[in-house]
């Protein structure tokens, strides 16, 4: 495959993916973005202030393992968040950042972190085989400043490198796996076990 036929192949999932995460109501008016890393390093991301229930091939960009817009167009002001992430993971090829209502709602709640404990569906990640474990998903306090919030995350990283997903407190969460069907896994059982946790502190009915 040529690198014109993977960036629309990239193009064409961002698209799919956006069209299933607005369906759920993860992404309203423009916010979230969604990436995916090309054989050849480069990125595909969505560009800024699109919304992702309604991408066209022309509403994904291609960028560097920098951030350095390679076609001329605008990405994302949280670009560095993405690309930060696919330097300290070698083996991730997608990157999906929903502005969800469940994700928002725990980082209300939670002050720096939320444990994901016992539960059956935490078998949906990798390496997980049994509902007798735990997962930790950090919350980092929301900032305007992304190369100092970046710096935070990877330092985080850096420490727990485990770490499956983060939230931005008041924001989203961000979420990334090998391929954009299991970062879309990855999603729908965050979603779910956060709703679980908010139902138990009685936030949701």
């Amino acid at each position: 495959m040529n690198n014109n036929d993977a960036f629309v192949n990239a193009a064409q999932q961002l698209i799919a993916a956006g069209c299933f995460i607005d369906g759920k109501g993860w992404v309203p008016a423009t916010s979230g973005n969604f990436s995916i890393r090309l054989p050849n390093g480069n990125i595909a991301i969505t560009v800024s202030g699109k919304h992702k229930g309604r991408l066209e091939i022309d509403d994904i960009m291609l960028i560097d393992a920098t951030a350095q817009p390679l076609d001329g167009k605008k990405p994302s002001a949280e670009t560095l968040l993405h690309t930060s992430l696919y330097k300290h993971y070698s083996d991730i090829q997608s990157i999906l950042h929903p502005h969800s209502l469940n994700a928002t709602l725990v980082s209300k709640i939670y002050e720096t972190e939320i444990v994901l404990k016992d539960y059956e569906l935490l078998k949906a990640f990798k390496g997980i085989d049994t509902h007798d474990t735990q997962i930790v998903v950090p919350i980092f306090a929301n900032d305007q400043n992304i190369a100092r919030l970046a710096g935070i995350v990877e330092n985080y990283l850096l420490r727990n490198n485990n770490c499956i997903a983060y939230i931005i407190a008041g924001h989203g969460l961000y979420t990334w796996g090998r391929s954009v069907d299991e970062t879309l896994r990855y999603l729908e059982a965050l979603d779910f076990l956060f709703e679980c946790e908010l139902r138990l502190h009685g936030v949701k009915n």
